[in-house]
């Protein structure tokens, strides 16, 4: 029970004053009996002659989850490794070597429930379950997202292979982005996840711009070579300023270490991406144009217009 309470006014709430006795005045039995407590007379009398110690067993707490018994091990990862992952993969094999009473290797989940309830399980759960939940959602998101842009894009040119093309160097981020995390020393977190989603409409921006100018230089009669060329020159300036400002946003939050993350993520993923996307689009478009024609792609002009 608390003793008392003091007001400190550093603490938004009374702070606890509890009376311990000292740890070697409490380390077991015999240390606890040896105690003098003050009796009915006052007279100070040893605790070993007003109790009598009994030995006994205390029943075990029985801990269920999911209608199934359950045994917690707790522990907290710091250090090196904060993130949960790299634990968990480091105790892999170690794991692996565990027999359970049967004598059979224990069996590991990463999700989900066991399917055989006669045999012991690990199931990771905790940090673990929550990061699991966090990068699935996003997954989820990402597929959303991926599918929406390319029903925009086909709607937009009116063609299913142009929106792939456009569409291609959303992968090229991750050659930014997985050294950078790795390189730096930072730990891919749901905030990186999200400045990979958010790269991917940067990125179709970019593309459209190239796509876009080529299909206007072609309608005005310009050659297929010269159109292509033309529009990576043109589109070079909007898109690298794009790219620059956003570089320029992502080192105002660099240095915070909850969105580390999604600063690492958008700079690195848009300076490699956007390198490559004035190289790959403008080729992979020029390819699909000189295999299907120029006339499939855009309405040229006639001759009477031309003239």
């Amino acid at each position: 029970a608390d003793a008392a309470h003091l007001a400190d006014p550093r603490s938004r709430e009374p702070v606890p004053v509890v009376l311990r006795l000292d740890p070697a005045q409490r380390a077991g039995a015999g240390e606890l009996l040896a105690l003098s407590v003050q009796g009915a007379r006052g007279v100070l009398l040893p605790l070993s002659e007003l109790v009598r110690p009994v030995v006994g067993e205390r029943a075990p707490f029985i801990y269920h989850k999911n209608l199934r018994p359950v045994t917690y091990v707790v522990g907290d990862v710091a250090g090196a490794s904060e993130s949960p992952v790299y634990a968990l993969l480091d105790m892999k094999e170690k794991i692996a070597a565990v027999r359970d009473a049967s004598g059979r290797p224990m069996e590991m989940l990463f999700a989900g429930r066991p399917a055989d309830s006669t045999r012991s399980t690990l199931i990771w759960d905790g940090e673990w379950q929550v990061t699991h939940d966090v990068f699935l959602d996003m997954g989820i998101a990402f597929a959303v997202v991926m599918v929406l842009i390319y029903l925009l894009v086909v709607g937009w040119f009116g063609s299913f292979v142009t929106p792939l093309i456009i569409m291609a160097p959303i992968p090229l981020t991750l050659i930014g982005v997985i050294p950078a995390h790795a390189f730096g020393g930072v730990f891919f977190t749901a905030t990186s996840m999200i400045g990979v989603i958010a790269l991917a409409g940067i990125i179709v921006r970019n593309s459209i711009l190239l796509v876009d100018f080529i299909n206007l230089e072609l309608k005005s009669g310009k050659s297929l070579d010269r159109a292509v060329i033309q529009a990576a020159a043109v589109r070079f300036r909007p898109i690298a300023l794009t790219a620059a400002a956003l570089v320029v946003g992502g080192v105002v939050i660099l240095l915070d270490p909850i969105f580390q993350g999604l600063a690492v993520a958008l700079i690195s993923g848009v300076v490699v991406s956007t390198a490559l996307t004035l190289v790959l689009v403008p080729l992979l478009y020029w390819m699909y144009v000189a295999t299907v024609g120029v006339d499939a792609v855009v309405e040229l002009p006639s001759e009477e217009n031309a003239s």
